[in-house]
């Protein structure tokens, strides 16, 4: 099924998103916000859901327009996988045909087995260079989304990202210190881990990548810095 809007129409929901978020005072209403504005514009979703994560891939804020989304993303974060993380971790967007067969996540996969969720894209949030975290819809059936609707999320992204930094910075003023700014994950630098894992242990990218966001999870270590530590051959807590 292919998704296409308009341009004009997708102005329209842009500059909707924007007049709401630009009201709202805390960052977890922005999300919810966005969240119901994204599955009225997307055809077939019954569900969207906008995540914010910190440098170590953990949940700051969630919104989410249905339980079966809440549910959903609870997986994930549970179980340190899922299209919304690996969307967050590679900074790029990731489309599933068909959750239930989907080799990329057999935890996830099979602990949605049970929901009314078969089709998912999620596309990062990322401002100044920073990702914020991942938006996404699912879809009841399989093949309900095709690279279009991956498009149309990331033109969403671009300016949600920038307007919820703002939502962040307004609501904590020193939210992103220097600190956290130096945590950041640089993708360079994931990629070249997940290369070192690669060759180590024999592993595909996306697999590479999967048991480097669980291994950097496990030592309680931010990504970026679980990475430089293994990219430079020193042992890290938990590996």
């Amino acid at each position: 099924m292919d998704q296409n809007l308009p341009l004009d129409e997708l102005s329209t929901v842009i500059a909707r998103i924007e007049g709401l978020l630009l009201t709202e005072e805390k960052v977890d209403s922005a999300v919810q916000v966005l969240a119901r504005a994204i599955k009225d514009a997307v055809p077939g979703t019954i569900g969207a859901g906008v995540s914010l994560l910190d440098s170590r891939g953990h949940r700051t804020s969630n919104g989410f327009t249905d339980r079966v989304v809440k549910q959903a993303d609870a997986l994930q974060y549970e179980l340190g996988q899922g299209p919304c993380l690996s969307a967050w971790a590679a900074e790029d967007t990731v489309i599933v045909d068909d959750a239930h067969t989907d080799p990329r996540w057999p935890l996830w996969g099979s602990a949605v087995a049970g929901l009314p969720i078969r089709s998912v894209v999620s596309s990062p949030l990322i401002a100044d260079k920073e990702c914020l975290g991942a938006l996404k819809v699912y879809a009841a059936v399989p093949a309900a989304y095709s690279e279009s609707t991956g498009r149309l999320l990331e033109m969403f992204a671009a300016p949600a990202a920038t307007l919820l930094s703002h939502v962040q910075a307004s609501e904590v003023p020193r939210r992103i210190s220097e600190t956290l700014q130096s945590s950041l994950h640089s993708r360079d630098l994931i990629n070249r881990a997940c290369g070192v894992l690669m060759e180590r242990h024999g592993l595909g990218n996306e697999e590479a990548l999967q048991a480097l966001m669980l291994q950097a999870r496990k030592a309680g270590t931010p990504l970026r810095q679980f990475s430089f530590t293994l990219v430079a051959g020193t042992p890290a807590t938990g590996q």
